[in-house]
């Protein structure tokens, strides 16, 4: 059974729609759901070419979906300055090579996820029997990677500061994947978390399709290090964000989700861990698995 934090005062982000099919939620931030997972855009509307950064993108089948928003949002034939991804999980890295090469931009990933997007290394297999429901079960379907980006991966900069996004920096929020990274902008107390946590219940159909909100620790079968993922979740707690956007579930703000994530950090092993997963003592590892 999962247990969830449901607190009826969590509060969506405020949200605006401003036509171009992604909720706005910052006057240069906005973020897009697909099917499963959530793509996010930095940068202000109409800002053109090179002014504009995506975090993450989507499934395979999220390109067009993608190019739409991008091209009402931010001008025809506007290109990113940069792509960022928060881990190389099929889900966030769907698009990723036939978006860099129709934009000619750079890929930043943390050098811990290199392995699974320069063609060396698949991810660890995950496990269905974490429960929670059907999405669960089904993880062994889903792929593994890896995907080869050559020469359009590029490594975060040493001193956190993230490509085309002034006044962010990168925090490595490691658990759910090795190189796993969380975007932090401090002047708004804005949070970017990838999977590091989640605002839906991932691991059930029903969820992912109604996305009740509520607070969960990271996609429970996809999560090979729980030690590291409850580190991380503490670390983003004590950031006491006003804001968050997730990789799955809608964005969330105010004191109801503040409360909500102190929980979560508080209480992980209650809320987050699996416990009959085969990860729990062990962390996965490509050997191990």
């Amino acid at each position: 059974m999962t247990v969830q934090i449901r607190l009826s005062e969590i509060d969506h982000a405020r949200r605006e729609d401003h036509g171009d099919g992604a909720w706005s939620i910052a006057p240069d931030l906005g973020y897009l759901r697909l099917a499963i997972v959530n793509v996010v855009f930095f940068g202000a509307p109409r800002s053109g070419d090179r002014n504009w950064v995506l975090i993450d993108t989507g499934l395979p089948t999220s390109r067009s979906s993608i190019l739409a928003v991008a091209e009402k949002r931010f001008g025809t034939n506007a290109r990113p300055a940069a792509v960022i991804l928060t881990h190389g999980h099929f889900d966030h890295v769907g698009t990723v090579l036939d978006l860099a090469n129709r934009w000619e931009v750079p890929v930043f990933a943390h050098r811990l996820e290199w392995p699974y997007l320069d063609g060396t290394e698949s991810y660890p297999p995950p496990d269905p029997w974490v429960g929670g429901g059907l999405m669960a079960l089904l993880s062994p379907l889903f792929p593994r990677g890896p995907i080869d980006l050559g020469n359009r991966l590029e490594l975060l900069p040493a001193d956190g500061s993230v490509p085309g996004m002034p006044g962010w920096q990168w925090l490595h929020t490691p658990g759910h994947a090795p190189g796993h990274i969380s975007l932090w902008r401090e002047e708004d107390r804005s949070l970017i978390v990838g999977d590091a946590f989640i605002t839906t219940g991932q691991e059930s159909v029903y969820e992912v399709a109604v996305q009740d909100l509520e607070m969960h620790g990271p996609p429970r079968y996809f999560t090979p290090d729980w030690d590291a993922a409850e580190r991380s979740v503490k670390r983003l707690a004590a950031l006491n964000p006003q804001m968050v956007i997730t990789g799955h579930g809608a964005a969330a703000a105010g004191v109801g989700m503040r409360k909500a994530l102190d929980s979560l950090a508080e209480r992980f092993t209650v809320f987050a861990v699996p416990p009959k997963s085969k990860f729990v003592r062990e962390p996965a590892t490509a050997a191990n698995s």
